[in-house]
């Protein structure tokens, strides 16, 4: 029993870390979605911020303008998203593709063309970790939240912070009139155009958030392709969430779990194949069971003209 006790704490700790680039991005899915527009291509934003987070800390030294860089890189991403899929009306998953295979092929090619390798960018400063006097001395409960990275508590408040955005300003109440019936809420005289913009930069900017979570708040590099499909899996928690801030923190959470606990389970004698594929699997066990309960914004993925 003993031996059990002394392993939760880290598990638990080690799942919160795992939780935060998902629940940044699916923070940002939140968001975008509710306003009624589709993102799928937050996993190019997430490599887009990880690669710019580097590549500014690099050169700058400071980690902070690293992650002032991904945001503006996450910010630019939503904008051009939107102005394929808002203004020209173009099909949201297909330009939602793009973003990603830019993503991917874009920041592979610039670690090349910046730093001259191929795999694994230079090592730089890392953001810094927090210890939280009182807390960290609490037994137990000081190993789990009493020290962590600054982003995981950026996280966690970001969690409460988007729920008042959308339930408590008018700004969400506008986001969600155009999620459910844009035509009502134009009529309203609310700009549907614009708020639509907003979700889409809100979105690239958390999800670059998340993607710079990994390249220096985790760790402190970037590496080809290093969210591993953590943006589909953040659309996934996103569902789960129900579309709600508190509900994705509750699914990013459990997602969280399965990485931490895939991590753990490296240490075992079992084929790291099937190590690796727990987190998908659990994905999609999770959509079969509860996707049709999850009722979406009902004008999403549609496209408005004012005609």
């Amino acid at each position: 029993m003993s031996d059990i006790i002394s392993i939760v704490p880290p598990l638990v700790q080690a799942s919160i870390r795992m939780a935060v680039p998902l629940m940044l991005t699916a923070l940002g899915a939140v968001a975008c979605e509710n306003s009624g527009v589709v993102n799928i291509g937050l996993e190019g934003s997430m490599l887009c911020g990880a690669f710019a987070a580097v590549v500014a800390t690099y050169f700058s030294g400071n980690p902070w303008l690293g992650l002032l860089a991904a945001v503006s890189i996450g910010i630019l991403l939503g904008l051009l998203y939107a102005l394929f899929c808002v203004t020209f009306r173009a099909n949201q998953i297909v330009i939602g593709l793009g973003v990603n295979m830019l993503g991917s092929g874009g920041t592979t090619f610039l670690l090349q063309a910046i730093f001259g390798v191929a795999g694994i960018s230079p090592q730089v400063k890392q953001l810094p970790t927090l210890s939280i006097p009182v807390v960290r001395d609490i037994p137990l409960v000081g190993v789990i939240v009493g020290e962590h990275n600054v982003m995981v508590y950026l996280a966690l408040c970001l969690v409460f912070l988007i729920h008042v955005l959308l339930f408590h300003t008018p700004i969400g109440l506008h986001m969600r009139a155009v999620g459910q019936q844009p035509e009502a809420a134009d009529t309203a005289g609310i700009d549907v155009f614009r708020i639509r913009y907003l979700g889409y930069m809100l979105s690239g900017a958390l999800a670059a958030l998340g993607g710079a979570y990994l390249s220096i708040g985790q760790l402190n590099f970037f590496a080809i392709n290093m969210t591993d499909g953590r943006g589909f899996i953040a659309l996934a928690a996103n569902v789960f969430g129900k579309w709600m801030p508190f509900g994705v923190f509750g699914a990013t959470a459990f997602f969280g779990f399965t990485d931490a606990l895939r991590m753990r389970l490296l240490q075992v004698n079992i084929a790291p194949q099937f190590i690796q594929m727990i987190p998908f699997v659990v994905t999609l066990l999770v959509l079969m069971g509860f996707i049709g309960g999850a009722v979406s914004p009902a004008a999403l993925g549609k496209p408005y003209s004012k005609e």
